[in-house]
């Protein structure tokens, strides 16, 4: 049996107010390559609702799945991550209580995908994800961590979005990467 979480509502709207603003930092990546396009853009914009006292409601989901769509037809790599990056910011609403490691995804997520986004629009540059994670660290909010903490470390696996969140996941805890 897996050990349950204790997560109210405002953790909840405290994790996507994370999310939002990581995918935030890579919208440009996609908005530059897909300017009629804006379900990624509509994905934070309905996050950041339920963020400010929103109703964890169907719209959420339905945002999410519509940037995720954007980034199964995005063509750019980066664009793609930045879509997936807005995919997490109102998935991130539906963090289960469960002890389990995969669930640190909805939490770091959004950053994970954002800072690959930079990446590769730097032309697949590391120093560039590093720095956008070192951004994602300064943003996180003593309740995030505090939030982020009472889940196992981020699980393996993920390919590069995977290794970013895990160095992510490791700096909030207050352990070297």
């Amino acid at each position: 049996m897996v050990d349950e979480i204790l997560l109210d509502m405002e953790d909840l709207r405290e994790v996507v107010a994370y999310a939002a603003d990581s995918a935030a930092d890579a919208l440009d990546f996609f908005e530059r390559s897909y300017p009629f396009d804006w379900r990624p853009r509509e994905a934070i914009d309905t996050a950041r609702l339920f963020a400010r006292g929103g109703k964890r409601i169907r719209l959420l989901r339905d945002a999410a799945w519509a940037a995720l769509r954007s980034a199964q037809d995005a063509e750019d790599a980066a664009a793609s991550h930045a879509a997936r990056a807005a995919m997490c910011a109102p998935s991130s609403a539906y963090l289960h209580p469960l002890a389990r490691s995969t669930q640190v995804r909805h939490i770091l997520g959004a950053a994970g995908h954002a800072a690959r986004a930079a990446e590769l629009a730097a032309g697949d540059v590391p120093a560039i994800a590093a720095d956008h994670v070192a951004r994602a660290c300064r943003r996180a909010t003593p309740r995030l961590v505090e939030i982020l903490c009472r889940y196992p470390a981020a699980p393996s696996g993920g390919g590069r979005v995977g290794e970013l969140l895990r160095t992510l996941d490791m700096m909030l805890r207050g352990r070297a990467p």
